[in-house]
């Protein structure tokens, strides 16, 4: 175990650790902090520990009106003041502060045989200039994420070293390395293990379709396409996901996705449905699908809600982001975003297909290739896609027209050149007589 450095409160005890890491991402070199707290009673027992690895991306809106991604790390110096150990009626809480007034706290909660994050708060500064050096609003922002840890059974430490992540409003949380234990026994850190899901092999699910409930919604500008790279031979295998708004179904979708990565060296990346998890939001006017293929490529679609006239109501596709993360370490390889999107447009009660394939062009690092899409972000009935609008692409009744109108101006401008022809011929045999 890595060395500790403990100082004391006046009601218990507490250590914390910051081990500097400098690790190798695919990009370059970063830096990275890992944080040790070590929660003690009043008798000087430990009663909550943590060890782990986290980074922040943050989407935060500059003076100029448009949006910018910020990635805040956690400094050299941390503290830990405020932390609980908790009891049977108080939760316990570990809660850290770093930089320039930037904080982090998630909260436990226990039962008679398991424990539980309830939620975390994360509250971060755009005073801090070295990160949003043009922010336009100043001050504490306060992120609040619930449901944030499945319940681990007491006395048992639990351990998670792929990379996990939670959004909410404009900001994604990323850990990795993770290993805690809320409401410890005797003072002594358990030797049993919970393992997260995404550490423990499993067998790919055989149902396609993927079902979230919802939980939470996210944001540069359009930017000139990326270099074409060469087509695999297989296109992405189509999946089929679905939000729910408590028992009914809010947003369907069915779509191959592929991912055309220009920064560095040309990739092609496909999702695969079957370790992609959905998640998302539902509303009236604003929809969020959020697609996590493996805890390494994050990709958000929003949808709003527009008036096409004083009567009618049409959606349509206004934003994408996209999230390369490292698998090992959680550290952000590429993240691109666009607001800037009218795609995908159909009247509000009906659905959006298009069969051939689309690219959406994020920014000028990154491509999205859609295939067999057909997606209702709005008004969904009986778990089923509605009428569905078709884009031009698969409208072969538009080729009929413009096929006949190719063939009668080919067929005209034949006898236009006929007649001119005839007409020389006989004005030349009359100037010969």
């Amino acid at each position: 175990m890595a060395p500790r450095c403990c100082s004391s409160f006046s009601s218990s005890f507490s250590c914390c650790c910051l081990l500097f890491l400098l690790l190798l991402g695919t990009s370059g070199f970063f830096q990275s902090y890992a944080v040790e707290v070590d929660v003690k009673d009043a008798s000087n027992a430990t009663c909550l520990y943590a060890n782990w690895m986290m980074r922040f991306s943050i989407k935060y809106e500059t003076n100029s009106s448009d949006y910018k991604n910020a990635t805040l790390n956690l400094s050299s110096s941390v503290t830990h003041n405020g932390s609980v150990c908790g009891n049977d009626t108080q939760a316990a809480l570990l809660a850290i502060q770093f930089g320039e007034g930037h904080s982090w706290s998630i909260n436990f909660t226990k039962t008679n045989e398991t424990y539980q994050g309830d939620f975390i708060t994360f509250t971060y500064n755009t005073n801090d200039t070295a990160v949003f050096p043009d922010a336009k609003r100043k001050g504490p922002v306060t992120i609040v994420v619930k449901r944030t840890m499945h319940p681990v059974q007491l006395n048992n430490v639990f351990v998670c070293h792929n990379t996990a992540y939670f959004e909410a409003e404009n900001v994604t949380q990323i850990f990795w390395n993770v290993t805690l234990q809320a409401f410890v026994q005797n003072g002594t850190i358990s030797k049993k293990e919970s393992r997260c899901r995404a550490d423990t092999p499993t067998s790919a699910p055989t149902v396609p379709p993927t079902i979230a409930n919802v939980t939470t919604a996210s944001t540069t500008t359009l930017s000139p396409a990326p270099t074409t790279a060469p087509k695999p031979v297989e296109n992405p295998d189509t999946g089929n996901y679905s939000l729910k708004s408590g028992n009914k179904t809010c947003l369907l979708a069915t779509v191959g996705l592929q991912l055309n990565v220009s920064r560095d060296k040309p990739l092609l990346i496909n999702i695969n449905p079957k370790t992609t998890i959905t998640d998302g939001t539902c509303g009236n006017t604003t929809a969020a699908l959020k697609l996590n293929d493996g805890n390494s490529t994050l990709i958000g679609f929003t949808f709003v809600v527009k008036n096409a006239s004083a009567s009618v109501q049409k959606f349509y596709l206004k934003e994408v982001n996209v999230t390369l993360l490292n698998r090992l370490n959680g550290s952000v390889i590429l993240s691109a975003d666009n607001n800037n999107f009218s795609k995908w447009d159909a009247y509000l009660g009906s659905s959006y297909m298009c069969r051939k394939e689309q690219t959406l062009e994020v920014n000028e690092d990154l491509q999205i290739h859609t295939f067999n899409l057909w997606v209702q972000p709005f008004l969904v009935k009986e778990n089923k896609f509605s009428t569905a609008q078709e884009c031009s692409l698969d409208d072969d009744s538009i080729l009929i027209p413009i096929v006949v109108g190719a063939s009668l101006a080919v067929l005209i401008a034949i006898i236009v050149v006929a007649y001119i022809i005839g007409r020389r011929k006989s004005y030349a045999g009359y100037q010969t007589l």
